[in-house]
């Protein structure tokens, strides 16, 4: 008798938390971080399942910090794993139905960015650092579905060209911050192991000519990051010009220019408040191969619950 008791006690607990309004399942699960809600709670029963799947909880998708919490691995860099991301990013994009506004992910390709710009309207933050099948193809259908995008992050994509850039600045006029940063070319040997050889070859030579893209046609920028771009003085001279704006520069590691060069160039940015010069400091925690000293510890924790789905 005591243990029917004890099983129906557990069955009416369970048939409770099933019952859940609608309403008050969002409340719940918009205190969970997005691991709980994809690994946990969507499993939970049917209703929660739906629940999960409300646009109020998909306005955001952000895996910026779970690929910042763990060493980077090589194995982010296949194509198995691109697809796990463009996966979770389609899945995010259908969830939302046209509210979500953010999106900072790595590795995913042109096939997700394409579906993002087909049901993304408002969007206003991309960040898809070390996307190395993220093309031009992909980046035009963006600039014309998200014109509302004022944070742009393409960092380590090395196959997107200054034409993107170009379209980008003619269609999405309120840009307000644009990170362009490379890998370190001036000592590459720091990324071996973890980035594909031929793709750390690969880095882009036509740092003027995007320069003269983000001057002609990013005229509000606020916020600009080029590390390791190969940019001349006379690029920086096109983007200072052309965006009088500006507030924050970042230019450590482009090797191509001098600090007197910047100096002179910069002179006009009246709001200026913050320039990382070429021979500024740069932490070697942030490129040395030490950070990757351990990679293969992490072989396993690559799948983490997260990257699962």
């Amino acid at each position: 008798m005591d243990d029917n008791k004890g099983g129906g006690s557990e069955s009416g607990l369970s048939s409770d938390w099933a019952e859940l309004t609608h309403e008050c399942l969002i409340n719940i699960l918009s205190r969970l971080t997005l691991e709980d809600r994809w690994t946990r709670s969507m499993f939970v029963c049917k209703s929660w399942f739906q629940a999960s799947q409300d646009p109020r909880l998909h306005s955001l998708f952000d895996l910026q910090t779970h690929f910042d919490s763990v060493a980077e691995s090589p194995l982010w860099w296949t194509t198995q794993f691109e697809r796990r991301i463009d996966s979770m990013l389609r899945s995010v994009v259908e969830y939302s139905d046209g509210s979500l506004t953010e999106i900072r992910i790595r590795h995913c390709s042109d096939r997700s960015l394409s579906f993002v710009a087909q049901r993304c309207p408002n969007l206003q933050v991309l960040s898809i650092k070390s996307s190395p099948n993220v093309t031009d193809e992909s980046i035009a259908k963006i600039a014309s579905g998200c014109p509302k995008l004022r944070e742009l992050d393409v960092s380590y994509c090395y196959e997107i060209s200054h034409e993107s850039l170009a379209l980008i600045g003619k269609n999405c006029r309120d840009l307000k911050i644009l990170k362009r940063n490379f890998m370190n070319w001036l000592d590459p040997s720091q990324h071996v192991g973890i980035v594909p050889e031929a793709y750390l070859n690969a880095c882009p030579q036509d740092g003027d000519s995007e320069a003269a893209a983000i001057g002609k046609f990013m005229p509000h920028l606020l916020h600009v990051e080029l590390r390791f771009s190969k940019l001349s003085a006379k690029g920086l001279v096109l983007i200072c010009e052309g965006c009088p704006n500006l507030e924050y520069l970042d230019l450590s590691g482009c090797a191509n220019m001098t600090s007197r060069d910047i100096v002179n160039t910069s002179s006009n940015l009246k709001n200026l408040k913050t320039i990382k010069k070429p021979n500024f400091y740069i932490p070697r925690s942030i490129f040395h191969s030490e950070r990757y000293g351990h990679w293969r510890l992490y072989d396993e924790r690559f799948q983490t619950d997260v990257f699962r789905i």
